[in-house]
């Protein structure tokens, strides 16, 4: 800190004009962490010991009605870094898939674009999962996609285009998108199976994936790897790169905006032996575990640093728990992954997108308070932009809202209304209090709920775990709500402002009917 000063009151001196009175933002993101599985979010029915999360909510507010856009990843990713409502992209349902093109396109504003817009180092260490541009020829795209298993399965031909494609820089990821640095694994659980730094792949992976890897809820998609790679290696190193960034940053005149973007606790479940057992529940809780004390490393390295009373710290999740890492499981020894909410990863339900949201801001958010207002991932973009004193072009964060007057201590709604989406791309759209499902059934890997009935409506006010479906007995309520969900997709945003509106692609089919198709 002592240096960062100093190096401020020579810029000042100078007559430059710089941005170093501006906060630093630090947002931490966890990767299948549900609104239950921390212990301060769900005390009753919570197993598994999260102290530094707790502790960060305890320094901050916390948030009880706050939503990712979607109960899967990518979406809710997008959302988060653009502030725009993910199915307004070509991605209405699912995720990118493997060796897929980038989701975010290089004229869309994301948080770190408004970084750099306005003197912020800006870094991005951990899992991206928005596509790129692999530079993978035409010619040979079948062989270099194969999904053998094992070393002893790679020939020659397979080294061959892999050490033409990874020896070549990757275009589309992080760092075309406003991120001065980039330093992950993509998907932790999806080939190439390496580090990635910037554009460039850590190495050349040289043979596929071992059998032992892809067992157990360890890797999903055989591919290429490093020889010797390891999966448990990978939270820690990522930490180990987030911890250096921010020691390099307290030197530096610039505020910084780190995305710190976990893979845990999402497959694979690979415990470092430290941690193995230790919740004496499963896996999964154990790796929550481990994934708590990494963040705890992280901000006592921000503590350490000098910065922490300048840093704006945002904690949250991209979805609900995945229900195959052991829910059950859980359930049965008494935690409950989702806590008082109706379903998991993946669905329509609260379950599957309303996540644990935390905010720090010394000197502006009063430690230890709680909102119950809702608020949505798409509302980081307008925050930031209030927060460093700038304002946003019409066609960025579209879907935004600023969070600063409940940060302030504020009472009053920040937005009336909300959609989060399931896998299977069904709106899950929340007016104050209401909540309406056009479809029957969770919308996520399993229908569940009552298929007899069309659609979903809930009170969350006197329901919150959506055990009474009032649709039926509610049509005027039902109407209004689709109404809504209808207007909000037309108009292209849902807070003032013109942009670019998408013209809206009629694609059969109920609730589709309403426009789910834009491509842009």
């Amino acid at each position: 800190m002592k240096t960062k000063r100093l190096l401020s009151m020579f810029i000042a001196l100078s007559g430059v004009v710089f941005a170093s009175d501006k906060p630093n933002i630090l947002i931490i993101y966890a990767d299948d962490l549900g609104y239950g599985d921390v212990r301060c979010y769900n005390p009753d029915r919570g197993k598994i010991p999260t102290p530094h999360i707790d502790k960060l909510a305890a320094e901050g507010m916390k948030f009880t009605d706050a939503h990712s856009s979607s109960g899967v990843c990518t979406p809710s990713r997008y959302t988060m870094l653009t502030g725009r409502y993910h199915w307004r992209s070509r991605l209405q349902k699912g995720i990118v898939g493997l060796w897929e093109k980038p989701l975010i396109r290089k004229d869309r504003m994301t948080i770190a674009m408004l970084g750099k817009q306005n003197g912020y180092r800006t870094a991005i260490i951990g899992k991206w999962h928005l596509g790129w541009e692999w530079p993978i020829p035409e010619t040979k795209a079948a062989r270099f996609k194969e999904r053998k298993i094992g070393g002893e399965n790679t020939t020659a031909a397979h080294r061959e285009v892999w050490q033409e494609v990874f020896s070549k820089p990757i275009g589309g990821g992080p760092t075309t998108v406003g991120f001065d640095l980039y330093f992950g694994t993509d998907v932790p659980n999806w080939p190439p199976f390496c580090f990635i730094e910037n554009d460039r792949t850590v190495g050349i992976p040289s043979e596929f994936l071992p059998a032992a890897l892809l067992v157990k809820n360890q890797a999903s998609k055989p591919g290429p790897a490093l020889k010797g790679w390891t999966l448990e290696g990978i939270l820690p190193a990522l930490t180990d790169r987030a911890t250096a960034f921010l020691r390099e940053s307290a030197k530096a005149p610039e505020p910084f905006l780190l995305f710190f973007s976990l893979t845990s606790p999402h497959t694979p479940l690979s415990v470092n032996q430290a941690w193995k057992g230790k919740s004496g529940l499963n896996d999964f809780a154990d790796l929550v575990m481990e994934t708590d004390a990494e963040i705890g490393r992280l901000l006592g390295t921000l503590k350490q640093s000098g910065e922490a009373e300048n840093t704006i710290v945002i904690f949250t999740s991209d979805n609900g728990c995945a229900p195959y890492a052991g829910a059950q499981e859980l359930e049965a020894a008494g935690h409950f992954p989702s806590g008082p909410l109706r379903g998991y990863k993946a669905d329509a339900w609260e379950g599957g997108h309303r996540v644990p949201f935390i905010v720090r801001w010394p000197g502006t958010v009063k430690p230890g308070t709680t909102s119950k207002h809702l608020v949505h991932q798409a509302d980081l973009m307008r925050t930031f932009a209030d927060a460093i004193g700038t304002k946003l072009p019409d066609n960025a964060g579209e879907d935004s809202h600023s969070l600063m007057p409940l940060l302030k201590g504020g009472d009053q709604p920040i937005r009336t209304n909300a959609i989060s989406t399931s896998i299977q791309g069904v709106p899950a759209v929340r007016e104050g209090p209401w909540k309406f499902i056009p479809a029957p059934g969770s919308g996520g890997w399993g229908s569940g709920g009552d298929q007899s009935q069309p659609v979903q409506l809930y009170n969350l006010d006197e329901d919150l775990g959506e055990a009474e479906n009032l649709a039926a007995t509610m049509p005027e309520r039902v109407a209004d709500m689709k109404v809504l969900l209808a207007k909000i997709i037309a108009d292209g945003r849902s807070t003032p402002g013109t942009g670019d509106v998408p013209q809206i692609v009629k694609t059969g089919g109920d609730w589709l009917e309403l426009g789910w198709s834009f491509g842009v």
